[in-house]
């Protein structure tokens, strides 16, 4: 084995290499996004700018420096390279629905075949009647043919990707589609490029090996779904279990990414598909943290990703186009590719009865063919199928595609924001992403099977997504005390699990650390020498995620759930009254609860220095109760939540909520707060009295503390 280093030299040239690429890479993508433009755009111009095309004519001399024509100076400049693209499609692949291109799943089938049959018979068409001077081997000229169809099939994932994150819409139906046919794309068109290059060096088609890459895919898709979900699960429970220690954390995702890019490089279609799915797993894991991609997305987009986007365009010599041949046919495979992938995928989405505006869109991501087809390229180039003119024409057209698609899509998508449903949904995926305490991660419930327990679980059934999970951890093995329970969560996935009754408090705690992002718990009234039982003061003194207390109503009989039909909601400034009104907003929207907002003011200011024998004056304060309650309200239209709005004055906040209560006859009241330690678990003296004092249902909703 050599394991000899590269020189000092090399090291050197190496390091002023990457400088540059980063500076004027960094330079331009900062420039093309003050214009409006993604920075990908000038990503890929800082390569053409420092490779033959314009500092290698003004300055051969520093082109020849930083990027000499030696082997070990170009693998180390484009191994950098290419970690920038892997780790680029793992948050891509995080970001990735398979849910919702599941729901859209006739509409991606029949884009993948369209946009891939329409470029793969016109690249083979004009292949064919190219001239000999584009062509390495005349005499190969069926080869050559199918080579420029397979490299007009291909679209470039990474590119799509970038372009769509940097624009924001990779959250788009038509993002969503765009992803999952450039995935098939890319797959099938691997797959045909290894075909071809077989033929190129055998001189025959090895169908062997060719059958054997199909199946190899096939169950590499498989293993990764199931045993490879599973792996990773387990990893970053592991991770969480032992304290989520990032740098753990970290290495284990990028074990798991670069196992899974070794696997799709072996089967010939690239590293950047495993990376690809290695986020699509990170991004269905339960136990995956919201910070886990974080670091990893952080320098890929300030050092990896812009380092790979420059490289691509540094073979590029745009010189050639002098040549008026080699610049008429260049400009032919730009239009054919273009149309033939533009109407492949605009006619399949059409078929698939997505609107003119959003097959257009789709479209337009779907023709962006990027650094991947630069690559395809110089591929072509060793195997002798290509020449330096047919080269720089398919490069040409990967980066003349990859430019327009940005301001492309700007105008088809100007002041259209998708359908009813799609905004709906997109909605409620930013309401989800910057809520504190009702997102899209599994809840815990804690339960014996007792009423406060049910309705515990019906608050979370009621307030949470539906497919958010939840999982029930209990002390009984009693299937029929814990039936209405899991009855009333209806259709969510719902898990159960069994721990000794000794331990609950502590196999809840650690559980809770395992990725969930809320506790639901149901409590009694009272408990002696407790505030609420045993457990939920546990919980109170070393929660690091959301609690929900419900203790049940008093007055409630039976033990069905029962149907909120108006709540009561303390109206404070504080970031606990607003966890309060997620969760009481998100009931009424899915409930029709009504929300009683309501605020309590000091006493009148007469009554006040009365009171205290004082002579001091009282500021008003009814305009700040309006300013609070205007946005409790404004909050609560967001989320299509009834509310009414009451301001009351009294001594004691506590005992006005309770006259609130029953003046208004509500059923229910919803608090915020945050546990305190002073001798036992403290609440705060309102939220005390108003478990003590109120007979209808109360949910406390904790938040953690900043400094817990």
């Amino acid at each position: 084995m050599n394991l000899e280093p590269p020189s000092e030299h090399h090291v050197l040239v190496f390091f002023a290499a990457i400088l540059c690429l980063l500076v004027v890479a960094r330079v331009l993508g900062s420039l093309m996004q003050r214009l409006g433009q993604p920075a990908v755009v000038g990503e890929l111009g800082a390569g053409v700018l420092l490779g033959p095309s314009l500092l290698g004519r003004a300055s051969p001399e520093i082109t020849e420096w930083l990027f000499p024509d030696d082997e070990v100076q170009t693998a180390m400049l484009f191994t950098v390279g290419w970690l920038g693209v892997v780790f680029l499609l793992v948050a891509t692949g995080a970001e990735t629905d398979l849910g919702l291109i599941r729901r859209l799943g006739r509409a991606a089938a029949l884009v993948s075949i369209t946009s891939l049959v329409a470029p793969l018979a016109l690249g083979f068409g004009v292949g064919m009647v190219m001239p000999d001077a584009l062509m390495a081997d005349p005499d190969q000229r069926d080869i050559f043919a199918l080579f420029i169809a397979a490299a007009l099939a291909i679209s470039s994932l990474p590119v799509m990707a970038k372009i769509l994150g940097e624009m924001n819409l990779l959250r788009r139906d038509f993002g969503q589609l765009t992803l999952a046919a450039g995935m098939v794309n890319d797959v099938v068109g691997w797959i045909l490029l290894g075909a071809v290059a077989g033929l190129a060096s055998a001189g025959q088609l090895e169908v062997g090996a060719l059958t054997t890459t199909i199946g190899g895919v096939a169950a590499f898709f498989l293993l990764a779904f199931t045993v490879g979900q599973r792996l990773l699960d387990t990893l970053l429970r592991e991770v969480r279990r032992r304290g989520n220690d990032a740098a753990s954390a970290t290495a284990g995702l990028l074990v798991v990414v670069v196992g899974l890019g070794v696997a799709t490089q072996w089967l010939g279609v690239e590293a950047v598909l495993g990376a690809f799915v290695a986020g699509i797993l990170v991004g269905r894991s339960k136990f995956a943290d919201d910070e886990l991609l974080h670091p990893l997305e952080t320098v890929t987009t300030a050092f990896f990703a812009p380092i790979f986007f420059a490289t691509a365009g540094l073979r590029v010599d745009l010189g050639l186009l002098a040549d008026t041949t080699v610049a008429l046919w260049t400009v032919v495979v730009v239009v054919v590719a273009s149309v033939a992938k533009f109407g492949g995928s605009w006619i399949g989405a059409r078929m698939a009865k997505l609107s003119p505006r959003e097959s257009t869109a789709l479209s337009i991501g779907l023709n962006a063919r990027g650094a991947l087809e630069i690559v395809i390229a110089t591929i072509g180039l060793s195997l002798g199928v290509l020449n330096e003119a047919s080269y720089t024409a398919v490069v040409v057209m990967a980066i003349a595609t990859s430019v327009l698609a940005p301001p492309m899509l700007r105008i088809v998508l100007r002041d259209w924001q998708g359908t009813e449903q799609e905004r709906a949904r997109l909605e409620q995926e930013e309401t989800l992403r910057t809520n504190r305490v009702v997102r899209d991660r599994r809840v815990l419930i804690p339960s014996e099977g007792s009423a406060s327990s049910i309705m515990a679980a019906q608050i979370v059934d009621l307030v949470w997504p539906e497919g958010v999970e939840a999982t029930v951890l209990t002390v009984t093995n009693d299937d029929e005390a814990l039936r209405p329970v899991i009855a009333s969560l209806g259709n969510r996935p719902v898990e159960v699990r069994a721990v000794g009754r000794d331990a609950i408090a502590d196999a809840v705690m650690a559980e809770s650390r395992l990725g969930y992002g809320a506790i639901a718990v149901g409590a009694p009234s009272l408990a002696p020498d407790h505030l609420l039982s045993p457990l939920v003061d546990q919980l109170l003194a070393d929660h690091d995620v959301p609690v929900l207390v419900v203790r049940r109503g008093r007055t409630i009989e039976g033990e069905l759930p029962w149907a909120h039909a108006r709540a009561v909601v303390p109206v404070t400034g504080t970031t606990n009254a607003r966890a309060a009104q997620e969760v009481a907003f998100n009931l009424s929207s899915r409930l029709g609860t009504e929300i009683v907002l309501t605020h309590v003011l000091e006493p009148e200011p007469a009554l006040v220095a009365e009171r205290v024998g004082g002579n001091g004056t009282i500021t008003a304060d009814a305009p700040i109760a309006d300013d609070l309650l205007d946005a409790a309200e404004a909050f609560g239209a967001q989320l299509d939540a009834r509310t009414t709005r009451s301001v009351r004055r009294g001594a004691s906040v506590a005992a006005e909520i309770c006259d609130q209560v029953v003046e208004t006859e509500s059923d229910l009241v919803v608090v915020g707060a945050s546990a305190r330690r002073s001798n036992g678990i403290f609440l705060g003296h309102t939220i005390e009295q108003i478990l003590e004092r109120c007979d209808a249902t109360v949910v406390v909703v904790l938040t953690p503390r900043p400094d817990a």
